[in-house]
């Protein structure tokens, strides 16, 4: 359950920073070319790793719509919990891609994210 919400605090993370900054998220491009680099992936995992961020970005833009429909601003621990599954099953069709050494990778960037991002929903900067 913990590696579950940490999962799901590395993407919040990635979108908080980004927010908090005033920048726009990341596209479905750039978080494949960040991994593409980090990870050392071939072309071949980078398009199906592209194609993953699209398909989760679709996710994510539909639940952040439906939370939003209302025009008050969502609760977050609903919008986090109905993110969880979306993370949880993104990084899952990632890894499938990945030989061991890059996905041992993989998992130590989600972890390190989760982690920044607890410290950074504690208050902790």
């Amino acid at each position: 359950m913990k590696k579950l919400l940490f999962v799901c605090a590395f993407v919040m993370g990635i979108c908080a920073v980004s927010f908090a900054q005033g920048r726009q998220r990341q596209t479905p491009e750039e978080s494949a070319a960040a991994l593409k680099t980090s990870l050392t992936l071939n072309d071949d995992q980078t398009a199906k790793v592209k194609t993953i961020y699209e398909v989760q970005a679709k996710s994510m833009d539909s639940l952040r719509t439906a939370m939003t429909a209302g025009g008050d601003a969502p609760d977050r621990a609903a919008m986090m919990a109905k993110r969880t599954p979306i993370t949880n099953a993104t990084n899952a069709k990632i890894k499938a891609i990945l030989t061991a050494d890059q996905a041992a990778t993989f998992q130590k960037q989600v972890d390190a994210q989760a982690e920044r991002m607890k410290q950074f929903m504690q208050g902790g900067n």
